[in-house]
């Protein structure tokens, strides 16, 4: 099949859409579930971020996407006991499973109804997880019958699910239209691997193996993220993601926010809320959301707490929230270009930010190395820039 009719396009008043290949077929087959536009786009653009993330660490990868931006992205590593607790995890994961409930884990605000991608074939362990979350649907090269059963069932019966072909390799040239004019460029094929992280201007050169690994995710992922934008990693995931924005300076920002609430979710105060029983995981990640945040008088005050909690748990004051991200360590960062200004480096150092990669060439690099050098940052100059629209 080389054309396929979609729903409509990016939003219900843009009909007919479809999309289409020439001389060819479609690089993927629908098993399930009817296809729209975006979600299409989440799974391409998802498919080259976790077949990346696949050759450069040799692990299983998976990606959560949200309107053509990762949410999250990840490897297969084991999780620890606190990171099943608040991943909502219960028994054992393959690690291809694993891979994708730390990619979806991360940012479970952002990963609302997200489209998964998964770099290997889905099983059983993957499926079960999948079907207690809130999706609109996953791609892959293949899926054991059990785990297809599953799928299948999910949402009535619509949930998308669509089979991807892992040989095919797309024409070098490519095409996009705006406002009736054609662009065309060459596909950004460069390989993300550990040569880019070879040029190191800091005084502190040592990147740990797990570092290296971390920044090839971050920029293996910023490639596939709206520019400007910045990753955090830690352990094999993306914990802090953020794009789109018009300053780098508040993409970092943004990321680190997001850094620092995957870390506070993992403290006691966080660990201990005494939820009510019945309480859905949706709800339960947005109470924790506003609880960890700025506006938690909107949970606690009155009698809003009682809609999720069998008493009304103690404030978490910025003091208990700073002395606790104290304990983050070992945070690699990646940018999809340059830093500008020393203050990107300030901020991610309050989120345990200690092996960066950016691409350098701008005219404050010494300010930047610089200030890596007060903290003992190990900085790699990429000289890529993985500028993505």
């Amino acid at each position: 099949m080389n054309e396929l009719e979609l729903k409509y396009g990016c939003n219900p008043n843009q009909k007919p859409a479809k999309v289409f290949v020439e001389g060819g077929e479609l690089p993927f087959e629908v098993l399930n579930g009817k296809p729209g536009y975006i979600n299409l786009l989440d799974a391409l653009n998802g498919w080259q971020l976790v077949r990346e993330l696949r050759e450069a660490t040799n692990l299983p990868a998976a990606a959560s996407f949200k309107h053509v931006s990762p949410a999250g992205a990840a490897v297969g590593l084991p999780l620890d006991e606190t990171l099943k607790k608040i991943y909502f995890v219960n028994g054992e994961l393959s690690d291809v499973a694993a891979a994708y409930v730390r990619a979806r884990g991360a940012d479970r605000m952002s990963s609302y109804g997200d489209f998964a991608i998964i770099s290997d074939e889905v099983d059983e362990t993957l499926a079960a997880y999948l079907k207690g979350e809130v999706s609109d649907g996953i791609i892959a090269p293949s899926y054991s019958a059990k785990a297809l059963e599953i799928l299948k069932a999910k949402r009535k019966g619509n949930y998308l699910v669509l089979k991807m072909n892992p040989e095919y390799k797309p024409a070098p040239l490519e095409r996009k239209q705006v406002f009736g004019v054609t662009f065309e460029q060459l596909r950004n094929d460069i390989k993300i691997s550990e040569d880019c992280l070879k040029d190191i201007p800091t005084a502190n050169k040592n990147f740990t193996a797990a570092a290296k690994r971390d920044l090839l995710i971050a920029l293996i992922t910023l490639k596939y993220t709206q520019s400007n934008s910045v990753c955090y990693v830690k352990d094999g995931q993306a914990i802090g993601i953020g794009a789109g924005q018009q300053s780098r300076v508040h993409c970092t920002r943004l990321a680190g926010n997001k850094a620092d609430f995957w870390f506070l979710r993992q403290s006691p105060q966080v660990l201990n809320l005494p939820f009510k029983p019945n309480v859905k995981r949706p709800d339960r990640d947005n109470a924790i959301d506003v609880y960890i945040g700025n506006e938690s008088e909107d949970l606690l005050g009155g009698d809003n707490w009682q809609n999720v909690f069998t008493e009304r748990p103690a404030k978490f004051t910025d003091e208990e929230k700073r002395a606790w991200l104290k304990n983050l360590k070992g945070v690699a960062l990646g940018s999809d270009a340059f830093f500008p200004f020393g203050d990107n480096i300030e901020r991610a150092h309050k989120s345990g930010v200690e092996f960066i990669a950016q691409a350098g060439g701008s005219i404050r690099d010494d300010n930047v190395i610089e200030t890596c050098d007060k903290y003992g940052i190990v900085m790699a100059m990429t000289h890529i820039r993985l500028f993505h629209h």
